[in-house]
């Protein structure tokens, strides 16, 4: 008995060591598998793990083999890391320029003229948490300006006060330059403020067509310069106007080059020109009045015009024309036909590409019109955003939609259809500057490493919308933007990391500078330290942030191993293997030397494996119609699951992550509440009285709803009919919900929460109600006040009238053959009668008659024999 008893406890005491095996397996391999889904684990060094999203890099000494690389989230299940050896840089963003908007502005300035640092050190701050989180309301907006002034001016020991105006300097954007230093792929919004000043010069250059068929132009022009001018001044008083003319390039097939014609091309006209500068920027109308009319037209053969050419020397010799540094610059091109563009010179024998430079010799005249071809569209494009021009199209009513076309090519420029002889330009002018002047539009200069995004509520209110241009705006209005920058990438030169671009509004000649410092490197990458090189790196490697970075002929956590060594089977294991219950050697994706995984590399250099464990790679996760994570905008495939980004979710990130969408246009529910929002659209549930649909699931076509429920008492009440209408107590006291109107014509609106309902009851009669219970205490119904009934049939009468139908129709066919049989043998008989009668001879006298003979043969006679 007592034998029996020690071996049943040895049973349990085995069955119990077993169940601590099985659970620290199922643990190790749970703690592998997190390690594996962590895309941070595959970072093997410092720039690599800060450029992935949510990983921060541990710098201490002695960490282990625990991954360097590592989301603080996790932290608890990696070990941890002290937080003066984390390096988790975050956004920092510094006001170096913030001068108050003119007339109007309301931005907080720093005396001094530059800000602190929000947040710094290898943590991140809570300050610039709070700063940087994503608060999108307006309100938010100006009350992270103020206190970003008020933190900085609590670490410099400024203080803080609104900026001055400074004497002859107009600023009518907020704040004017910035220092970003920033995360790749981790969003940071700016907010931007831009006000239009109050009495804003305007410079306006007239740029005319001066060919023949311009000639009436030219006259109404020289008219109404002085009218030009008053209508500009009535807007502002710091108005300035110049005038310069073009034809074509005088060379052969534009111009003709015979001398008589190179004299005057056309009766009355002078010699053909390229581009000429006839007046520069001036308040004196009278001057320009004189310029225009004196200004002679010439001719060219050819229908297209030396435009572009005029356009880019008027836009470029900012000396020459007199463009002011802080105006509204306007040049109003004005023509009746179209345009030469690049290549259009090789026609002439011109090769040589436009340089976008100024050729413009004292006179006024552009002297490189027979060397250098027509710029093209994408040239005057970058000139007039260089030099924040608006460009107005006046052109005639047939050249319209070219015009307009081109305009949407070139940033800023508008087109407008001038009359045959100009005499609208007043008009056409006062107009085009009021749309210009109204809008705003923000643009930027950054490069394809950048992506910046704008978001505005304009001069309304909620939350701001992504938008980058405002419209409706008056003198005076401030209007707030949010910039959101994101580095969607390192450029793999250094050099590069440290950028600067400008936020400007289209057709001002102001911006807002960033100076961004992309966070791709560490810096204790650049940091040197021999006593660590000698005794951690084995003097062989580099000492950098924690790890070894050794040389090429050794490699291993301290540089210990050597390509030429090799190592026993199961030191190599150890190294290779995430823990005892893998059985493969860098997850079966790489060769285990010297204790450390050698990952394999792809055919397609793209295509990375990469980890401790070569457990990581960015080819295997999901993908969406051949495109990896939904393609480049949607995700990155991060050691083998996608990584979406803002905005998109899902396992292959094709589902965007908003139900804005799915919302009812009039609001109310999330698909009407009847059913749920899947990757942006409704997916509509079935019930046991039918199945939903419509976009927002807001239809049900066999749903009954209430109308059963309404039926016996609109009867009852309405047609006293139905099973209480022969008890008018029984009605009074069953239906109290409501009281039917009676109506001719029943009206649904299926918008205001209208059901029609269409019944038939015992006598096959239909009648129709309406019913409304968006008010569940005030339900109203409306029901026709007569029945549709179907008229009686007399089934008998039908059949008795058939029978005497057929009866009659029977008797009338038998009298009709009795009578048409009748007639026939009539009209027989008489013919008998009239042929007997005609007949000459009987019987006997007929002179064919022939008597019948009769020949016996006696079969027993032999011919006399």
């Amino acid at each position: 008995m007592a034998i029996e008893t020690i071996s049943r406890r040895n049973m349990y005491l085995c069955a119990a060591l077993l169940l601590v095996l099985v659970s620290a397996n199922l643990v190790q391999s749970q703690f592998a598998e997190k390690l594996i889904q962590n895309p941070c684990v595959s970072k093997t060094n410092c720039h690599e793990c800060i450029q992935a999203k949510s990983c921060a890099w541990c710098m201490h000494p002695d960490f282990g083999d625990k991954p360097r690389c590592f989301q603080p989230s996790l932290s608890p299940l990696t070990g941890g890391c002290p937080e003066e050896y984390t390096y988790d840089p975050d956004n920092i963003e510094i006001l170096n320029e913030t001068r108050q908007l003119t007339r109007g502005g309301s931005a907080a300035a720093i005396s001094g003229g530059s800000g602190q640092s929000i947040a710094g050190g290898y943590s991140s701050s809570s300050q610039s948490e709070s700063y940087n989180r994503k608060d999108y309301s307006q309100e938010s907006w100006d009350r992270q300006t103020q206190q970003s002034a008020n933190y900085n001016s609590k670490k410099s020991g400024h203080h803080v006060e609104y900026g001055s105006f400074e004497e002859g300097k107009i600023v009518q954007i907020y704040p004017q330059r910035v220092s970003l230093k920033l995360r790749i792929n981790q969003e940071h919004r700016l907010n931007i403020q831009y006000s239009q000043a109050q009495d804003y010069p305007v410079d306006l250059y007239y740029l005319m067509d001066l060919s023949k068929s311009m000639e009436d132009d030219k006259k109404s022009l020289s008219r109404l310069g002085k009218d030009l001018s008053a209508a500009m001044q009535n807007i502002t008083s710091n108005f300035r106007l110049g005038f310069g003319s073009f034809v074509d390039k005088v060379l052969m097939p534009y111009v003709s080059t015979v001398p008589k014609n190179l004299e005057e091309p056309c009766a009355g006209c002078a010699r053909p020109y390229g581009f000429r500068h006839a007046m520069s920027l001036s308040m004196d109308t009278r001057s320009f009045t004189e310029k225009v009319k004196d200004a002679a037209v010439s001719g060219n053969l050819d229908a297209p015009e030396g435009g572009f050419d005029a356009m880019m020397q008027a836009v470029v010799c900012r000396q020459h024309i007199g463009w002011r540094e802080q105006a509204r610059r306007l040049l109003v091109f004005s023509t009746d036909a179209g345009f030469h563009y690049a290549g259009d010179g090789k026609l002439g024998g011109v090769i040589a590409p436009n340089d976008g430079e100024c050729h413009m010799n004292t006179n006024g005249d552009y002297t490189h019109s027979s060397i250098l071809d027509y710029p093209s569209i994408s040239q005057i494009n970058l000139k007039v955003k260089e030099n924040a021009i608006n460009v107005i199209f006046a052109v005639t009513s047939t050249q319209t939609t070219v015009y307009e076309k081109l305009s949407k090519h070139i940033e800023g420029s508008s087109s407008a259809t001038l009359s045959d002889d100009s005499s609208n330009v007043v008009d056409l002018v006062k107009e085009q500057y009021s749309k210009i002047s109204s809008s705003v539009e923000m643009k930027d200069t950054a490069s394809n490493a950048i992506k910046v995004t704008y978001y505005s509520s304009c001069l309304g209110g909620g939350a701001p919308v992504a938008t980058s241009k405002c419209d409706g705006l008056r003198v005076g209005d401030v209007v707030s933007f949010q910039a959101e920058i994101v580095v969607t990438e390192c450029p793999q030169d250094e050099s590069q990391w440290k950028q600067t671009f400008n936020i400007y509004p289209v057709g001002i000649n102001e911006s807002l500078t960033v100076d961004l410092e992309m966070l791709c490197g560490c810096p204790c990458e650049k940091e040197k330290n021999e006593v660590y090189n000698r005794d951690k790196c084995k003097g062989h490697g580099q000492y950098k942030c924690g790890i070894c970075e050794c040389d090429s002929n050794h490699f291993g956590r301290n540089c210990e191993c050597s390509i030429v060594d090799v190592h026993s089977e199961s030191e190599r294991d150890r190294g290779c293997r995430p823990d005892n219950t893998t059985l493969t050697d860098c997850s079966g994706k790489g060769q285990c030397v010297c204790g450390v995984c050698e990952c394999d590399k792809r055919n397609n250099p793209e295509e990375i494996i990469s980890g401790k464990y070569c457990e990581c790679d960015n080819f295997s996760c999901e993908r969406d119609q051949g495109l990896l994570c939904g393609g480049p905008d949607h995700g990155t495939c991060e050691c083998g699951h996608c990584e979406c980004k803002p905005g998109w979710k899902g396992a292959d990130c094709t589902c965007r992550n908003s139900t804005d969408t799915c919302m009812p246009p009039n609001g109310g529910e999330i698909c009407s509440g009847h059913g749920e929002c899947v990757c942006g659209a409704c997916k509509c549930q079935e019930t046991s009285e039918g199945r939903y649909s419509g976009k927002f699931c807001e239809k049900c076509p066999t749903c009954s709803g209430r109308c059963h429920e309404f039926k016996e008492c609109v009867q009852c009440q309405m047609y006293k009919t139905g099973p209480m209408g022969d008890n008018p107590e029984l009605c009074a006291k069953n239906c109290t919900l409501f009281v039917p109107k009676g109506v001719e014509v029943l009206n649904v609106n299926e918008e205001e929460g209208d059901h029609l309902c269409i019944f038939y009851d015992e006598n096959d009669c239909r009648f129709e109600f309406v019913y409304n219970d968006s008010d569940l205490e005030n339900i109203k119904v409306a029901a026709k006040e007569k029945l549709e009934c179907p008229t009686e049939i007399f089934i008998l009468g039908i059949v008795m009238g058939v029978i005497a139908s057929i009866v009659l129709i029977g008797l009338a066919f038998l009298f009709l053959w009795k009578i048409l049989t009748t007639i026939h043998d009539r009209r027989e008989f008489a013919k008998f009668e009239k042929e007997r009668r005609s007949a000459k001879w009987d019987t006997g006298e007929n002179p064919i008659y022939k008597q019948a003979t009769s020949t016996f043969k006696n079969p027993t006679y032999n011919g006399g024999r």
